[in-house]
């Protein structure tokens, strides 16, 4: 009989442990192993060479952290049976599975407004089927809907250990060291108050807040990075810029299983479109960017070469939206430059906004040593929470490089 209960070394946490049979049939299977070919951070290592790490990576850190966050919770005295440690580890370890290729990137260009989680718990329920009901638990949680509140904001609030891990494992990775968070330290300070919801013990205020700066940081100098949201914008335009040009006639050369995609009508999924969907990953995105390279349609195969080769458009960022005008400059340089008429199609202005910590949607609370619970913001000994609690904008401009020579 097979062994089942591995241990996984991991770059980020050391020897992660599986402590239960179920875990790692579900890591087995493949609707699990495509994460093995789902990079975590898109594009990111255009700009950033060592940030390569999948999906996969980070389901089994979430969940190696899941388990050290229960056995705290265990030594502070909160009882949790077996089952409901199988089913938060569970729901963890499956929170991405409905992740498409390029993770967020294109999530909606293939499956209409299919959000991730959508099809995350729709793989889960196959999964259930599969495994005899033995991911009920995990899929309630998931949900937000275990009756034990702590469950379901360990897998989704403010401070869950999904956050956890991909704030230090992207951090390791880019080798932006803003982002590393002490991970045991703020698992240590975790607790449960007596009306079941997560808590930080008071004395673990300043590791609080080093993660929710941490995670500001990492927003601005990596995932909106300016060269970062233009990847990811790109990809999203040249898949609408393929499907429109599929729904014109053109014939372009795809994978099967993408070609499916770029073929579909919208409409509700069936289960041919479930099935297609967890055949694609990164590769298939690939292959087609490196073959419409050659496409017939300009924009297309501008758009492809700038991901493939690498040559950027060029970005200016700022605080504030830029001028009509200014925009319409570009356009027009483009259209003389390259002898089109179509320029404003590579003329574009990005927006990231960001909210580091959101005083109304699920506030982190810090328990005193009394009983008494706190919201974080409010917390005498709070240093940075005041200044995390605004929202800020960033604009990006992006516009063919060739003309960056010719405007004055």
């Amino acid at each position: 009989m097979q062994n089942k209960l591995k241990i996984i070394n991991d770059p980020v946490h050391g020897f992660i442990r599986i402590p239960h049979e179920i875990l790692f049939d579900v890591i087995e299977h493949p609707y699990f192993q495509r994460l093995r070919r789902i990079g975590q951070t898109g594009l990111l290592n255009l700009i950033f060479p060592g940030a390569t790490h999948t999906r996969f990576h980070h389901a089994l850190g979430a969940m190696h952290l899941m388990f050290t966050a229960l056995e705290t919770l265990r030594q502070k005295g909160i009882k949790i049976s077996e089952e409901e440690e199988k089913g938060a580890m569970l729901a963890i370890l499956m929170h991405d599975i409905g992740h498409g290729p390029f993770s967020h990137a294109l999530e909606n260009m293939l499956m209409d407004d299919w959000h991730h989680e959508k099809l995350s718990l729709l793989l889960m329920n196959k999964l259930n089927e599969e495994f005899n009901g033995e991911l009920s638990v995990a899929i309630e949680m998931f949900q937000g809907k275990y009756h034990r509140k702590f469950f379901n904001q360990l897998i989704s609030s403010q401070l869950d250990v999904d956050r956890l891990d991909y704030l230090n494992r992207d951090s390791f990775f880019t080798g932006v060291s803003e982002g590393n968070i002490n991970t045991q330290r703020i698992i240590s300070m975790m607790n449960v108050c007596s009306e079941g919801e997560l808590v930080i013990d008071a004395k673990g205020v300043y590791s609080i807040e080093n993660f929710l700066a941490a995670r500001m940081f990492m927003y601005w100098q990596v995932y909106y990075h300016k060269t970062s949201a233009l990847a990811e914008f790109l990809l999203v335009k040249i898949l609408q810029r393929a499907k429109y040009l599929v729904s014109e006639g053109m014939d372009l050369p795809a994978g099967e299983n993408l070609r499916y995609f770029l073929h579909r009508a919208k409409s509700s999924a069936t289960d041919e479109d479930i099935y297609r969907f967890t055949q694609l990953d990164d590769n298939d995105i690939i292959h087609a960017m490196k073959s419409w390279q050659n496409s017939e349609d300009f924009i297309l195969s501008y758009w492809c070469r700038c991901v493939i080769q690498r040559n950027l458009p060029k970005t200016i960022i700022s605080t504030r939206p830029f001028e009509k005008e200014f925009i319409e400059e570009k356009i027009k340089k483009t259209n003389e430059f390259f002898g089109i008429d179509n320029g404003k199609e590579l003329v574009h202005e990005i927006k990231r906004k960001l909210l580091p910590y959101d005083t109304e949607k699920q506030p982190i609370y810090l328990l005193k040593k009394d009983g008494e619970k706190i919201r974080l913001e409010e917390s005498q000994d709070q240093l940075l929470s005041g200044l995390v609690v605004h929202k800020t904008a960033r604009y990006i401009l992006t516009f063919p490089r060739e003309i960056s020579q010719i405007i004055s």
